[in-house]
């Protein structure tokens, strides 16, 4: 249960501070075994600022792997105009979440974020509501204008394909860089994977031309 004090001051430096040297801690220890004391250390403060700027440890690991989502969400959803076509917005919506997928960011930052999404913990309920759900119910509109009479199940599933295919650039891209070497995976560029990841998800729903070529 949080602790009802100060509101967080993200902003400050100081308390940028903290949240770079948690997400450090955080990251590699979870929150459990994670130490106040030696986060506290890395960003050369004493214990009693974690308790002035954040309250207490669980609100410092939340605000911690909000900054890690923040860190890797940069880039506005496009305004369509109402007649824009489904198509045009499936594109845009990919074209953004591709961008953030190429983005810089910090392997702690990564893998923080990988460590609570795959284990939902104590600041789960608080990233889906704030960073993950709005970026769902985005594609959930585009998908059910694209395709208006597809059982909501399909359509599930389809939103699931696009965001897997475009997380694969993020997630994977270590392993795909070992494999294939850092270049030809540097190589896939914004443009290149929008355009890939859009063609593909339309060749796949019938309302685009087959990856590769005509039939």
């Amino acid at each position: 249960m949080l602790s009802p004090t100060l509101e967080p001051k993200p902003h400050s430096e100081q308390a940028l501070r903290l949240l770079d040297a948690a997400m450090h801690e955080f990251a590699d220890r979870g929150f459990d075994a994670a130490s106040v004391r030696e986060i506290c250390k890395r960003a050369g403060m004493n214990v009693a600022s974690v308790n002035y700027y954040f309250g207490d440890k669980e609100r410092l690991y939340i605000e911690a792997v909000k900054r890690a989502h923040v860190c890797s969400a940069e880039g506005p959803f496009p305004d369509f105009p109402p007649d824009a076509a489904p198509v045009d917005m499936l594109r845009g919506f990919i074209a953004v979440m591709v961008g953030r997928m190429h983005a810089p960011a910090s392997p702690s930052a990564m893998k923080l974020m990988m460590r609570e999404m795959a284990d939902p913990g104590k600041a789960a309920h608080v990233v889906v509501q704030e960073f993950i759900q709005p970026v769902a119910f985005r594609l959930r509109e585009i998908l059910t204008a694209l395709l208006p009479d597809r059982d909501p199940a399909q359509v599930l599933m389809v939103r699931f394909s696009v965001m897997g295919q475009i997380l694969f650039y993020r997630q994977n891209r270590p392993v795909a860089e070992l494999i294939f070497g850092k270049e030809p995976v540097d190589a896939l560029g914004l443009e290149m994977v929008t355009d890939h990841v859009t063609r593909f998800t339309l060749a796949a729903l019938g309302l685009g031309e087959p990856v590769g070529g005509r039939r």
